[in-house]
């Protein structure tokens, strides 16, 4: 594919996990793939290298997502030298968890400016590009936590149903101009988030899933390539649970 005519997609804190297999995903389909990162400059520089000797185009921007300005410049940079960005997948996300009693302000305003703040953030950048130029995908990443409430995830939970309310609103802002907005929102899917509860919390609740197992990141970046593409041209203002059942418990 001529790189002029190859579509450009931007993944949130695609560095690692779900975004890092979104990332993967949307690289091997063609598309050349941008990610953001805020630690490793090293660790950043070696996935692309990683991307590219299979073939990927790919490159990497440092900038927190919660940080409107570094956002602003950011993408405006990517835009200048790659062009319009023509799938937005807003993938980054952190937890705080603790149980409310015990929350404190500052783990209460992280959890909600990175992962809800930092949507507004980056997709303020590109929807009026889009609706210029009459297409466009944005997929924004919510979670089970956003449908049901979990013990522990006040802050997370409520990022996360922000994240549904954004989607369901700006798809029916953008819908006339050709723009899709979408959210998955993942079960318990195998990653670095995951593996840090405790072991017989989480054997527990995969014994809940009715397909008794946990997911891929592979599973998210599927579905994220599905509704990136034709064949997601007349889905949006949806949330689309990948939980092997869980929700439906």
């Amino acid at each position: 594919m001529d790189k002029n005519n190859k579509k450009i997609a931007l993944v949130t804190g695609g560095s690692r996990g779900i975004g890092r297999a979104i990332v993967e995903k949307l690289g091997i389909e063609g598309y050349t793939v941008g990610f953001s990162y805020v630690s490793s400059d090293d660790k950043a520089n070696e996935l692309v290298k990683e991307l590219k000797d299979k073939g990927i185009e790919a490159f990497c921007i440092k900038f927190d997502v919660k940080d409107y300005d570094q956002t602003k410049d950011a993408i405006s940079k990517i835009q200048n030298e790659y062009g319009n960005i023509d799938v937005l997948v807003n993938n980054a996300g952190i937890t705080r968890d603790k149980l409310f009693i015990r929350m404190k302000e500052d783990d209460f305003d992280a959890v909600i400016d990175t992962n809800l703040k930092g949507i507004f953030n980056c997709t303020k950048q590109v929807a009026n590009k889009m609706m210029k130029q009459k297409s466009g995908r944005i997929i924004n990443l919510s979670s089970l936590a956003g449908l049901v409430g979990n013990m522990g995830q006040v802050n997370y939970s409520a990022s996360k149903a922000g994240v549904i309310g954004f989607t369901r609103s700006l798809a029916v802002e953008l819908g006339g101009y050709g723009v899709t907005v979408n959210a998955i929102a993942p079960g318990i899917i195998k990653t670095d988030m995951t593996d840090v509860i405790p072991e017989d919390i989480r054997e527990r609740i995969i014994g809940l899933v009715p397909l008794k197992e946990a997911g891929k990141p592979e599973d998210i970046a599927n579905l994220v390539y599905f509704l990136a593409e034709d064949t997601g041209r007349y889905i949006t203002g949806q949330v689309i649970s990948v939980d092997g059942g869980l929700s439906s418990i």
